[in-house]
């Protein structure tokens, strides 16, 4: 995977996800409640889009969202199109009450 040497940054203060490449700040807003992680919108600046950024940032997130335990619930167009192209991730998502 690209971008594998750049650490995820969990910004808790800011809610947000973050990788920081090249200066840029690409992050997914989260909320956290109980076990579950609301995905709420995921950017990229515009000068990175199409390097497979927003990707890497996604799978660092379920990687670290999956080693806590959490479970997703995905509100983020970006986040359910790459789970349909990913369906080995779907053992992330929360039950539906």
């Amino acid at each position: 995977m690209k971008y594998q040497d750049i650490p995820l940054i969990n910004n808790e203060a800011m809610h947000n996800f973050e990788l920081i490449v090249d200066g840029n700040r690409a992050f997914i807003d989260y909320k956290l409640k109980g076990d579950k992680i609301y995905l709420i919108h995921t950017e990229v600046p515009v000068e990175m889009e199409g390097n497979g950024v927003a990707a890497a940032l996604v799978e660092k997130a379920f990687n670290y969202i999956e080693e806590r335990h959490l479970k997703i619930v995905p509100l983020c167009a970006y986040i359910i199109a790459y789970l349909k192209r990913h369906p080995e991730w779907k053992r992330l998502l929360a039950i539906a009450e």
